[in-house]
Parts: C-alpha cells; structure tokens; sequence
C-alpha cells in the first residue's frame, strides 16, 4: 500500500485521545496495512494511527517476529513487576530515555474483522503494547519519565534537528471511518 509520513512530537493528534473504531472496512484493512509498512520503513517495533495523523485506536507491532494489530485495545492486568528499559518513539526520532513499565500484561481488542483478540505481553512486547495504548490516550512516553530523565528529554528534543518543524497539514477524509479533523 503506502509509506506514510510519520508525525512529530508538536502535532496536536498526538495529544488527542483517538476515536474507537466502529467501522471494519476495506479502509480499516488499508490503514493497518499503511501503518505495518510505514513501521517497518522507519524500522519501529510498533506505530498507532494517531502517528500517521489518523485519531483512530489502532496500533500495529513487530516485535520479536510476532507481527500483528489491535484495534480498540484494552489493557489490564498488569503485573506489579516492572522492567527496566529504553524506550523511544518514532514520533520522537533517534531519541530514547529510560522508563519503568509493568513487564507483563494483558491486552484485549479486535483485528480489522471486528473478531476479538487477546495478546498476553511480556518484556518487550508489554512495553510495545503499552507504548502504542498511550499513544491512542494522546499520551507519549516523556511524559511517564521520571522527573530528572523528563528534563534531560526535554532538553534532547529542543536540540533535535528535527525539533520545530512545520506541521504538515491536517487533511479531512470525506469518508466517515476518518471522521472529524483534529
């Protein structure tokens, strides 16, 4: 299908909380094709709609040769075990900060056909499916740091060549699974 561009941290769909998803349609399948391939282009683990400016909950992953999508997740339970480790997020290129995560949960969704799903994730995939969820509750991963590790970030991202871009534009999709602007 197609390679799209990824937001940047900056974007206000980042900072929104996506829409469910309601409609499993040929445009559905598209998008989760567009983000598989889009997060294999950049070389991620996982990419949520709202990084390709689409506030719909959805993520797809690729992470230890389990490659997959959930669509309106829900996550929980949690262990109380925590895990160590780096963390970064194609919305904030070649930048990661260590964060704390639960290192197993549970998560429940459907795939593009509506049908329900479970992933059971431990290390990695736990923290990708975490990572993903945030993104679809508008929340990024600096903003999990702890308060030291949050300034350092801080200060990375007022430093990247990226930083201070120009947006590019929101477009509207007449059809209705894309929904409103944002």
């Amino acid at each position: 299908m197609t390679v799209r561009e990824i937001r940047l941290l900056g974007d206000p769909v980042l900072r929104t909380v996506a829409e469910p998803v309601t409609t499993f349609d040929k445009e559905l399948r598209r998008l989760v094709v567009d983000l598989t391939e889009t997060m294999h282009e950049a070389n991620g683990v996982g990419l949520a709609a709202p990084q390709l400016g689409v506030s719909l909950r959805v993520f797809t992953f690729d992470v230890e040769d389990q490659i997959g999508h959930l669509i309106n997740p829900v996550l929980g339970p949690f262990s109380e075990e925590l895990m160590d480790g780096d963390e970064g997020c194609l919305s904030l290129p070649g930048l990661s900060f260590e964060l704390k995560r639960p290192e197993r949960v549970l998560a429940v969704g459907q795939n593009v056909h509506g049908d329900p799903i479970t992933i059971e994730g431990n290390g990695l995939m736990s923290r990708c499916v975490q990572h993903e969820t945030d993104h679809l509750d508008g929340v990024l991963f600096i903003d999990r740091l702890d308060q030291v590790t949050k300034k350092a970030a801080m200060k990375a991202i007022r430093e990247a060549e990226w930083a201070g871009q120009a947006l590019p534009a929101v477009k509207v999709s007449p059809h209705p699974l894309f929904g409103r602007a944002r």
